[in-house]
């Protein structure tokens, strides 16, 4: 097998595997776009734009122009249970983090790389890891949710 088939290998492979899941985690988590990396492999998925209303008039020369918040079609994630990202960079879990493990407020979940300076990620609130929500070494945005927690004392 030459490299040229390895290589379209690895696209088809991309195609069928990581499109689906990236584009699913867009629509649920309302992000603009998400990249993830697999060995030699980075894959970018982008979200469509869809504009929500018409376009303003456009602003006369000279003059500042601002722009309106578009609405999501996307819900909120559940803002009680979600831990985010505290800024852009590359979102790495602790050891031996996982669903249905215990936490204590404070605990280390992980933290984000930016630029070689960790971001600590700490539980907001005692309870168990309900999910992981990023993969381990995934590019993330700021404020986006990383780990949903079940707070202590919710039946799950």
């Amino acid at each position: 097998m030459s490299d040229r088939d390895r290589e379209l290998e690895q696209i088809e492979r991309a195609a069928a595997e990581l499109v689906p899941q990236l584009s699913e985690r867009l629509a649920r988590h309302g992000l603009g776009e998400i990249e993830v990396r697999r060995g030699d492999l980075r894959v970018r998925v982008i979200a469509s734009a869809v504009p929500s209303r018409p376009a303003a008039p456009a602003a006369p020369a000279g003059s500042a122009a601002r722009s309106a918040p578009v609405a999501s079609s996307a819900p909120p994630p559940d803002e009680s249970h979600a831990v985010s990202s505290p800024a852009v960079g590359y979102f790495l879990y602790a050891d031996g983090l996982g669903p249905g493990l215990a936490i204590e407020k404070g605990d280390a979940l992980g933290y984000v790389d930016v630029l070689g300076v960790r971001h600590e990620v700490r539980a907001p609130r005692s309870g168990k890891v309900r999910n992981l929500v990023a993969e381990s070494g995934e590019a993330v945005e700021y404020g986006q949710v990383v780990i949903e927690i079940e707070p202590a004392g919710v039946a799950s």
